[in-house]
């Protein structure tokens, strides 16, 4: 077995199975999103072996570390074998310590080829924060009032070549008050930027990347300082489509849900709406009539957007368009033909 650092890793060792040996908890709030968990300990056993290392000494740490994961050795490497059976892997931990080296050595044992990642998962952080500081992104900021489609946009946009960043399924939010609806419990605040970091790293820097206008907060999940200013600092192009085809969109995207989560979201929101229009809304659930309920929410949504613009995004940068036919192929084709006439630039900050 050898050491490779993070970066190194990330060029070279593609072909490589990637183990986290940090406990699932560790694990759960934040990873490199390829690595597997193959646990040294659980939860419970990583909290008794770090009250033994403080409480008594290392020795003892290690015995009862030792107690815990030598009775399952077995059971590592038959693992191990199931997710690699190319036998070629890397191992990290925390730091690139005790955990990634024990499991490495293990595995090296079997018949493995293993390399551990120096410094571990700490590292990759720093590496993460460090990426968001410095690395320079050709983004053009997608625009528009809510039910303007622009994240459906976004992927006609990728599948005409187009590079795309899309934050929301990113965040597991859709970045609005309805924005939980259908979607899966939000990444840590930690793994977002993981993610985000990971498919940044998979983009060509030389080619524009498109991205939709994103206030910094997307649920409970922000935009890292780096990359926000960028968001800000980029130019914007704004969408502007029928309020019917906004109605159209909101209706399709939002009518698939319970009516009792819509009711309780529209609940949540009474001292914007006002007692009016809240009721006039939760009737109009009740009878089916999802036209209207989409028509008191983007009064709701209009009025935010009045109020946020020129704040969420301040960039000076800026171009309107108006969709000439209205659906997403077509929106995103005109879009693309846009952006090179304009010879739009983007700005780095």
């Amino acid at each position: 077995m050898k050491s490779i650092s993070v970066s190194d890793y990330f060029q070279k060792a593609k072909d490589r199975v990637l183990f986290d040996a940090r406990s699932p908890a560790e694990y759960a709030k934040g990873h490199i999103p390829e690595a597997i968990n193959l646990p040294l300990f659980s939860d419970e056993e990583r909290a008794v072996v770090g009250t033994i290392y403080k409480q008594t000494s290392r020795e003892a740490a290690l015995i009862k570390g030792l107690d815990f994961a030598g009775a399952r050795m077995s059971s590592y490497v038959t693992e191990a074998i199931r997710l690699a059976p190319s036998r070629r892997v890397a191992v990290h931990c925390w730091r690139g310590g005790k955990r990634s080296g024990s499991l490495a050595w293990l595995l090296s044992f079997a018949g493995f080829d293993v390399q551990v990642l120096r410094g571990g998962y700490k590292v990759y952080r720093q590496l993460v924060r460090a990426t968001f500081a410095r690395q320079q992104l050709p983004l053009i900021v997608l625009g528009g009032k809510t039910g303007s489609g622009k994240t459906v946009v976004l992927h006609e946009l990728q599948k005409l070549g187009e590079q795309i960043l899309d934050l929301e399924s990113l965040a597991h939010h859709k970045g609005s008050a309805f924005g939980s609806l259908g979607e899966q419990a939000q990444p840590s605040i930690e793994h977002f930027e993981n993610t985000l970091y990971a498919t940044i790293r998979g983009l060509d820097l030389g080619r524009r990347i498109w991205v939709e206008s994103e206030s910094r907060l997307i649920g409970k999940v922000y935009l890292p300082d780096g990359f926000w200013q960028q968001h800000e600092a980029a130019p914007i192009v704004c969408l502007q489509v029928s309020d019917d085809y906004r109605l159209q969109r909101l209706v399709q995207d939002y009518a698939q849900y319970p009516k009792t989560e819509l009711a309780a979201i529209f609940q949540g929101l009474k001292k914007r709406l006002g007692g009016q229009h809240l009721q006039t809304a939760l009737e109009a659930l009740a009878r089916d009539d999802f036209k209207e309920a989409a028509q008191v929410a983007l009064r709701y949504y209009d009025k935010a957007y009045l109020r946020s613009r020129g704040k969420v995004h301040p960039s000076d940068v800026a171009y309107t368009i108006q969709a000439a036919i209205e659906t997403p192929q077509a929106i995103a084709q005109q879009l693309i033909a846009f952006a090179n006439e304009q010879h739009i630039q983007t700005h780095t900050v």
